[in-house]
């Protein structure tokens, strides 16, 4: 078996969703082609003794180099983005999608793929954003989309140039069930927003710490309910993204206790961050962290690692947003702090996203090591078409591996890979990150430099979601 593998990974201890075993791991062509007690011979060898292996991460939501009105843009582009990814972790991005009113959601996959092709480092997928279902769009748009290989797509209830009334929601979830597609759903009342916005800007609340008080936790809690009725009248799973805190979580527990396959995703925004991060003064500073739904408080913190530890939530992603904060087109449109109703909403998070939870879950003991891969690589994986390629280790599955080295040190922006100038979680104190990140068997990142892959990542046509009840996928 002398240099019949390309890499041989030694002494890893590695971990899926399901168990753990002490193996060495033999790579060919960019899939793992053996794990064994040993194995003979390799090109190449990494000794993974004392480290933690694990799946490459799935991002399965973020945002990259998605079209903004001017003068907005966002900060990383597909280079930029997947260089962060791999640094920390991540080997498959989803980023949007996203249709304009009046525009096709056939016009928005060609522009992505534009913006995307030759750029990236590790794979990547593409969800839909819906924001405009025409007849044409709901008839023949989106079904020949999802038989492509774009089978998921995100519906919007806030945000006036993306959202959707019930009606319209109605009819989108109804091509999800007919066609086996995953549907998330972006759960905020709209109308509730805009009358405390309102009432705020009569009084000249408008400082960034003002957001959180515009988006309290029951505009969160009423929109979930919602959804989730919704999606019992056309009997379709659908998944709430970014679930914020204690209410929402409710109306989810509730939601399943009554029978509705209903998934949920949540952020690290959501366990480091609270309404303080956008400012306890009037000062502009918060705008750094203004982001949809807002951090909650430590209370609600405690409620999400629960939901994280018990199975409430199925997916955890980074929600990356990138906009540079010191910048005209980014936290300060035009080169003005605005009034909050006008902050570019989001945070960077897609090179901290696995690191801070590998720190304070696995290692700060709220989560064990199974549950880490399954929330960040397998469970994505599944509910987005793309297990078993991806979110495993297992024979016949992309080499995507990290190997996980436990050290302490301070988190700083300046060590980061992302165009952001800024990181939330300045200052925290981490206890591991990557020592090694392989995207499709070839070292991305070796734990202190990254070595480009411009252009081989690939973009990849999704399957139907194998996370869901095969019976609630059939059509209507």
């Amino acid at each position: 078996m002398t240099a019949r593998f390309d890499l041989v990974i030694r002494n890893a201890r590695a971990v899926t969703a399901a168990d753990e075993q002490q193996c060495d791991i033999g790579i060919v062509g960019g899939r793992i082609d053996a794990l064994a007690q040993r194995l003979e011979g390799g090109a190449r060898e990494f000794d993974a003794r004392g480290c933690v292996v694990t799946p490459g991460g799935v991002d399965a939501h973020c945002h990259l180099d998605q079209p903004m009105p001017a003068p907005v843009r966002m900060a990383d582009d597909f280079d930029s983005g997947t260089r962060a990814a791999a640094c920390g972790g991540t080997t498959t991005v989803i980023p949007f999608a996203a249709q304009e009113k009046g525009g096709t959601l056939r016009a928005a996959v060609t522009d992505y793929h534009r913006r995307a092709e030759g750029r990236a480092h590790v794979d990547y997928a593409f969800h839909l954003i819906v924001s405009d279902p025409t007849s044409a769009v709901l008839a023949d748009e989106l079904p020949a989309l999802i038989r492509e290989g774009y089978s998921s797509f995100k519906i919007y209830m806030t945000y006036d140039d993306l959202k959707l009334d019930d009606l319209q929601i109605l009819d989108v979830l109804a091509v999800a069930r007919a066609h086996g597609a995953m549907a998330m759903i972006h759960a905020e009342n709209a109308d509730c927003i805009e009358w405390l916005t309102r009432r705020l800007e009569a009084a000249g609340r408008t400082a960034p710490r003002f957001h959180a008080l515009a988006r309290p936790m029951l505009v969160e809690r009423e929109a979930t309910h919602r959804a989730l009725a919704l999606a019992e009248l056309v009997d379709v799973p659908i998944l709430i993204v970014h679930v914020s805190g204690r209410e929402a979580v409710e109306q989810i527990r509730w939601g399943r206790a009554h029978g509705l396959n209903v998934f949920a995703e949540t952020c690290p925004q959501y366990l480091f961050l609270t309404a303080a991060d956008l400012g306890i003064d009037d000062s502009y500073h918060g705008a750094r962290c203004v982001c949809s739904p807002p951090p909650r408080d430590k209370g609600n913190q405690e409620v999400i690692w629960h939901g994280l530890a018990d199975g409430l939530f199925t997916v955890f992603s980074s929600d990356h947003a990138p906009f540079r904060y010191d910048a005209p087109e980014g936290k300060k449109p035009g080169g003005s702090e605005v009034a909050f109703r006008h902050i570019p909403n989001g945070i960077p998070g897609i090179e901290t996203r696995l690191p801070l939870l590998y720190s304070e879950g696995v290692l700060g003991g709220r989560i064990t090591a199974q549950k880490f891969v399954e929330l960040t690589a397998t469970n994505p994986a599944k509910a987005y078409g793309l297990h078993p390629r991806k979110g495993t280790i297992a024979i016949g599955a992309d080499a995507d591996l990290v190997v996980w080295e436990e050290r302490e040190f301070t988190l700083a922006n300046a060590h980061l890979h992302h165009a952001v100038d800024y990181t939330p979680y300045e200052g925290m104190r981490l206890r591991a990150w990557p020592a090694l990140t392989l995207a499709c068997g070839e070292v991305v990142w070796d734990g202190r430099d990254f070595h480009p892959r411009t252009g081989r990542g690939r973009f990849l046509r999704c399957g139907l979601p194998t996370l869901l009840p095969r019976r609630a996928l059939a059509p209507a």
